[in-house]
């Protein structure tokens, strides 16, 4: 198929590199976001940040657009009858629906920038699965370089079962965005992380190390572990340490790796799908905007006892926002 030579994909321009930070909870992602923001500061860089987890307390780093300022998880949670999990993918997914206003503010700050670093919820699942992961990943690719980093607690990988489980939520993350992808073994200060790369570069240590487990789900692992051969061998992976800054020279040279593979290997692929990912993406915003109209119908049945300024104003709240960015220093 010819290709209109205006064509914006034609143009995607090489910065500012937008790394999208996924992790377990616990694994020192927003730690690590403060880290970079800090050393890419110190070598002049210009940072932006974005931060995509409603349900979080304090934040290290100054934070460009953040979700908090914009969704209420606890609002949330309360007028749609949700529980913590359901109110932070709820609040996500509320949010990508505007997501637009993002590009916006970002397209406006873009020629001043050098990296977008954007920080997401240590519940994997709410972002990777759920639609607001495709829409935002989505929308960042077709408009700048994008890197997914998934951050991996060494320290919890001794046992070769949580390794393994760790490595498969990487390999559905890598298959589910489809981006260029680095994994960073953090907390290499409390442990190295050179045993993870033996366990990836040499199956019979990985199968040593499960032969000496007995669980069933050892046995999976086992038998995972060779099918996960592939997979390793075109992975890009760093240990790095967010709390003394060791190994952050190898995740950036990590980064413009990736960011090579991106121009080389993903606009291609851009190219001939944009029809496609604009088409997909448009409708998960509509099906999401439906979903909250029926949520939100719901929530008025549920909620008769509130006054009717009250009604109103909720429905305000959910259906009627606007995305707005902090002040930059």
């Amino acid at each position: 198929m010819e290709v209109d030579a205006s064509d914006p994909l034609r143009s995607i321009p090489k910065s500012p590199v937008v790394i999208l930070m996924i992790g377990m909870a616990g694994s020192g992602k927003s730690t690590f976001m403060h880290r970079m923001v800090v050393r890419l500061q110190s070598k002049q860089k210009k940072v932006y940040t974005v931060n995509l987890d409603p349900a979080v307390r304090n934040l290290a780093y100054p934070v460009n657009i953040d979700i908090r300022d914009t969704v209420n998880y606890k609002e949330v949670m309360k007028h749609f009858g949700l529980g913590p999990n359901g109110g932070i993918m709820t609040s996500l997914n509320l949010f990508a629906t505007k997501f637009d206003q993002v590009l916006a503010i970002l397209g406006r700050r873009a020629e001043s920038l050098d990296y977008v670093l954007i920080d997401t919820p240590g519940q994997i699942e709410v972002f990777n699965w759920s639609a607001s992961g495709q829409i935002v990943c989505d929308a960042l690719a077709v408009t700048y370089p994008t890197l997914v980093c998934y951050v991996v607690d060494t320290a919890r990988c001794v046992k070769p079962v949580t390794f393994m489980s760790n490595m498969l939520y990487a390999c559905s993350i890598l298959y589910k965005t489809k981006l260029p992808f680095i994994i960073a073994f953090n907390k290499t200060d409390v442990i190295p992380h050179d045993f993870l790369k033996e366990w990836m570069e040499d199956f019979e240590k990985l199968g040593d190390a499960l032969s000496r487990e007995t669980s069933y789900v050892a046995s999976l692992a086992r038998s995972m572990s060779l099918a996960m051969e592939e997979f390793y061998s075109n992975l890009r992976s760093v240990g790095v340490s967010a709390v003394t800054g060791a190994g952050c020279e190898d995740f950036e040279k990590a980064v413009t790796d990736a960011c090579q593979e991106f121009e080389d290997s993903y606009v291609p692929f851009l190219l001939e799908q944009r029809r496609d990912l604009e088409a997909k993406r448009s409708a998960a915003v509509e099906e999401q905007v439906k979903a909250f109209e029926r949520g939100l119908d719901r929530a008025k049945r549920g909620h008769q006892e509130m006054g009717r300024e009250d009604m109103e104003q909720l429905e305000e709240d959910v259906r009627n926002f606007s995305i707005a960015e902090n002040e930059m220093d």
